[in-house]
């Protein structure tokens, strides 16, 4: 059996001792937040957030719960981030100054997509920032953090190397041993072996395509294949990916001038990422080759490639509204082709094909995913886990960055290559490890959730007003109003009863039946001057419920409102 971790008042007062919190990303694709807390102090690595899943109704954005470390953020040394994906930086906007403004460090790519959403979202704050270079150690509070390279489908990716009183706890960051990525960056291969030979406490890896076998594939295998499906594309070409993925940007636009076509960048996220990628020497487009929307209308469209976004079908992309015909520039017209760049997230299924079916109504050709090998994954499929997990060695292996089933499947992977069961950790959200060279021990679970973000709403809506939406929209809506006489409790008018999406429009039986039901009970009530007007609310809200349940068969939403004059 593997030895446990001492039990003791102050644990984290010897300095062999290192906890691990994941707060986000565990159990779930996105809102990576994981905390590392030594000799008193807490380091943070990344800060992401969620889109909304489909019952999330009216929900924008999705965050992680911080309430478990934000009264002590005082003992926050800082933030390092990974790479500048929204599931690794987006909710660093809404939590910074709630986190203590701590120093934040990231990769000079990573920095600049930060500091844009900064500006979009939180322009008076001041961040506290530092670039990280591959290599070059960095130290804050008990932690030196040694960044190293990764290969992933954004620019300046990187994952850690933690050394600290414990050991070495290395994050793997999102990555993939893509041994020909077009910017030349591999997987930093040489320095991992290195560390595996100085000995590795603790592991965490990318979980996110654990269940896929073998390898994940090059980046350069999508190049010729863009260039083909534009080469045969007899009208203009419209490529959409992802806005942060520059690699791919920049084969579409290679393929673009291959295919005697000029290019157009659209879509707002887009044009910030390519004009900071640019900028860095990152993303390399001749200026000669691009045009604006005006010049596009002015030359024939086969000569014409649009690069946007809106490949998961999202309602107000820019690719959306021109398959929708909403948009004032662009449409879609019979021999145009359609290339969705990338794969399709888990839950965008339905708005994905709902987009495909638009555009084939329009006349276009749409090449997608596998079929038209116009995608590969950036993230480490099984065979190159197994890779990382051999050359690193390390003593416990966490998955990270995945569902509960990806998560599991890499910790069967980390038995495969040896290590024992009790040395594969799987833990979610808000499950603390206590973690030494002498053992290991979960603590008992910390509070742990989600926020959600609605309009400039932000942790203002919970599971309760969520399910009030889901119950409106599936089932409808049903106001009772009651008058009554505030001496002595008479009935002064009422009950009148009002619904939306319960019932037909001119249908009123149903409703007189209902009404008849809360006279009834009125006057069972014997109201009067020391009625409980609470306690009725609920009685009121009660009845219609079961009324509605035993007729219709239908749970609405019940708003009783007593009106005391």
């Amino acid at each position: 059996m593997e030895p446990q971790a001492p039990k003791t008042a102050a644990t984290l007062d010897q300095p062999d001792l290192i906890r691990i919190l994941p707060l986000g990303g565990l159990g779930e694709i996105g809102m990576n937040l994981m905390v590392l807390e030594h000799q008193g102090r807490m380091l943070l690595i990344d800060c992401g957030l969620m889109f909304p899943e489909a019952h999330m109704l009216g929900i924008d954005l999705v965050l992680p719960d911080i309430s478990a470390i934000e009264p002590q953020r005082e003992r926050i040394c800082g933030i390092v981030v990974t790479h500048g994906h929204e599931d690794h930086i987006g909710a660093l906007p809404f939590l910074y100054e709630r986190l203590g403004c701590p120093p934040l460090l990231a990769t000079p790519f990573t920095l600049e997509l930060i500091h844009k959403r900064f500006e979009q979202q939180s322009p008076k704050t001041r961040l506290n920032s530092q670039r990280l270079q591959p290599r070059t150690p960095v130290v804050c509070g008990p932690f030196t953090i040694e960044p190293f390279r990764v290969a992933h489908s954004i620019p300046d990716g990187i994952g850690l190397a933690i050394r600290t009183e414990a050991g070495i706890v290395l994050h793997s960051g999102d990555f993939k041993l893509d041994a020909t990525p077009l910017d030349g960056q591999c997987t930093d291969l040489a320095t991992l072996g290195r560390y595996g030979e100085e000995g590795v406490l603790l592991l965490l890896s990318d979980s996110t395509n654990a269940e896929q076998a073998g390898s994940s594939g090059s980046e350069r295998q999508v190049g010729p294949a863009l260039r083909r499906c534009m080469e045969q594309t007899t009208g203009m070409v419209f490529l959409a990916c992802f806005s942060s993925n520059i690699h791919r940007l920049q084969q579409a636009a290679d393929a673009a001038r291959a295919a005697g076509r000029k290019i157009v960048l659209h879509g707002r996220s887009l044009i910030a990422s390519s004009s900071i990628a640019r900028i860095l020497g990152l993303l390399r487009i001749p200026d000669a080759d691009l045009i604006d929307l005006r010049q596009a209308r002015q030359l024939p469209r086969q000569r014409v490639a649009v690069l946007t976004t809106g490949s998961q079908g999202e309602p107000r992309s820019a690719l959306a509204r021109i398959a929708s015909g909403e948009h004032a520039d662009l449409a879609i017209e019979p021999g145009d082709g359609v290339i969705l760049s990338s794969r399709v997230v888990p839950g965008n299924e339905k708005a994905t094909t709902s987009l495909i079916n638009q555009l084939y109504r329009h006349g276009a050709e749409v090449f997608s995913g596998a079929e038209h090998a116009v995608h590969v994954s950036g993230h480490a499929a099984s065979e190159e886990l197994k890779q990382l997990i051999a050359l690193t060695r390390p003593r416990y292996l966490l998955p990270i960055h995945g569902e509960y089933r990806h998560l599991v499947r890499h910790a069967r992977l980390g038995r495969d290559c040896g290590l024992a069961a009790e040395r594969c950790l799987v833990i979610e959200n808000g499950q603390p490890l206590l973690l030494s060279r002498h053992g290991v021990r979960r603590e008992e679970p910390v509070e742990n959730g989600r926020v959600f973000v609605d309009g400039k709403g932000v942790g203002d809506l919970g599971d309760v007003e969520l399910r009030d939406r889901h119950q409106l929209a599936s089932q409808g809506t049903l106001i009772a109003v009651i008058g009554v006489d505030k001496k002595n409790g008479h009935l002064l008018f009422g009950p009148e009863l009002t619904s939306r999406g319960l019932l037909p429009e001119n249908d009123d039986s149903l409703l007189s039946e209902a009404a008849a039901q809360i006279r009834q009970l009125l006057t069972d009530q014997h109201l009067d001057s020391g009625t409980n007007w609470e306690e009725l609310r609920i009685d009121v809200r009660r009845t219609l419920k079961r009324f509605f349940k035993k007729t219709l068969q239908r749970q609405p939403l019940v708003l009783p409102i007593i009106i005391q004059l």
